[in-house]
């Protein structure tokens, strides 16, 4: 009996040491891919303020975006067609363990989007940083012949890393990279790589002299039921401009890609089109990212309450025409924007209205609204914490099965009873169709 209670002893050593040297093992590769993540978002966090500085400096080069979208569009039509699906190409191949994703892509990006950003585009940065941590993580993945699951686990590390190193918010970066995997299932497995990869990231990029946005931290307010319900009518607003904004923006992109199938000719004409809009709009705020717009939304009271609206139309644009960017930073315009007009007509706080806007229109439109709610109290402070939460995931909800990464897989529908067959959000409608028409067909028990 006692050899017995030594041998389980003995096993139960080797099985701690064992899982220790694992642990060990994931630190240093979340580490590593965090330091080339946090290197990458650095670099391209400095170019990006020097050429959104020369832009506001020389504002006379926005009407040269067409020629701009014509250069960009020739070079990515020349070399880029391995990596134009972009963030939806590193999910494909995170879900199916496809070919390595080109490590071309965090160059090409990295160019593309600072020459969007200086001609006067509107876009994000946050596919950019996702897209550079993935192409780099997924390059120290092959060179350590890393497959299948432990591959998987790299890459959510270089998803984290770009997210939280970009923004400075390296605990919202972890979650955001376990959540945007998959709607309705955060990938706990990648947990402890995800987040070492978006602390360190975060530490490495802070370490080249970034410095990120400070935003107004809101005060103290009570939930009560009246102010719950004025967070209830809130979400409705967020979700219907959610779906305002992913609806378009596929639209314009797949109609655009059928009637114009050259990648330069289409950035071309929306470079035309932007510069049409700025001269409508008759002000520059709704180009490039439009941070000093975002920071005005929580203190101005007279803020256009379209401002939104314009914004959005530019980036659908921007971004349908093939320019290079992400969607955060527009979709933090649009969301500080909404809040800022909705605080006014319900009469809450300006500047938690705002804030809350800010995290719950991208938390619903790419299906992570836990991130989102931790990326609020990242970046607000924890009094946005109780109202966030409620927007983000009533519009979460609200806005259905749709997202601006078709790619993302539904491991479970929102609100369902059972869980579903795994499909794309882009062949949801018909995967949906398809299990009514079985169920149909099936006979009807006796």
């Amino acid at each position: 009996m006692s050899m017995r209670r030594e041998s389980q002893r003995g096993q139960g050593v080797v099985l701690s040491h064992r899982r220790a040297m694992i642990a060990v093992q994931w630190i240093l590769l979340g580490g590593a891919v965090g330091v080339a993540c946090g290197m990458a978002s650095g670099v391209f966090l400095l170019a990006l303020e020097s050429a959104t500085r020369f832009r506001t400096q020389h504002e006379v080069i926005v009407y040269t975006l067409p020629l701009a979208g014509l250069v960009i569009g020739a070079l990515y039509q020349w070399l880029g067609t391995p990596i134009r699906g972009g963030y939806n190409l590193v999910l494909d191949t995170l879900h199916t363990d496809g070919a390595q994703v080109p490590i071309r892509m965090a160059p090409m990006v990295l160019v593309g989007t600072v020459l969007t950003h200086l001609f006067g585009g509107s876009a994000g940065r946050e596919g950019t940083a996702v897209q550079m941590g993935s192409s780099l993580a997924d390059a120290i993945a092959h060179a350590l012949r890393l497959q299948g699951h432990a591959r998987r686990q790299v890459l959510a590390a270089g998803i984290a890393g770009g997210f939280g190193s970009v923004f400075g918010t390296p605990i919202a970066g972890a979650v955001f990279g376990l959540e945007a995997i998959r709607v309705g299932r955060i990938e706990y497995d990648a947990l402890l790589p995800a987040l070492v990869a978006s602390i360190v990231g975060d530490v490495t990029t802070r370490a080249l002299g970034v410095h990120h946005t400070v935003y107004p931290a809101p005060a103290r307010l009570d939930m009560t039921l009246p102010v719950l319900g004025k967070w209830l009518l809130f979400a409705g607003a967020v979700a219907l401009v959610t779906v305002a904004f992913v609806e378009l923006l596929h639209l314009v992109k797949k109609q655009l890609e059928a009637r114009v199938p050259r990648l330069p000719i289409r950035m071309f004409l929306g470079g035309l089109a932007v510069v049409g809009l700025w001269k409508l709009a008759g002000t520059s705020d709704y180009l490039g990212l439009g941070v000093p717009t975002i920071v005005r939304a929580f203190v101005d009271p007279h803020l256009s309450p379209f401002a939104f609206a314009w914004k959005l139309v530019f980036t659908v644009v921007t971004l349908g025409a093939g320019f290079l960017g992400g969607e955060v930073t527009p979709l933090f315009f649009v969301g500080a924007a909404l809040g800022n007009a909705l605080g006014r007509l319900l009469g809450l706080p300006l500047d938690l209205a705002a804030g809350v806007g800010l995290a719950s229109v991208f938390g619903a439109a790419a299906n992570t609204p836990i991130a989102l709610s931790i990326m609020a109290v990242e970046l607000l402070g924890a009094n946005a914490f109780p109202h966030v939460v409620i927007v983000a995931v009533v519009a979460y909800i609200a806005s259905g099965h749709r997202g601006i990464y078709p790619s993302q897989r539904v491991a479970r529908a929102k609100l369902a009873s059972r869980t579903h067959r795994e499909v794309p959000l882009r062949e949801w409608s018909r995967a949906q169709d398809e299990e009514v028409a079985e169920s149909l067909r099936a006979p009807i028990p006796k």
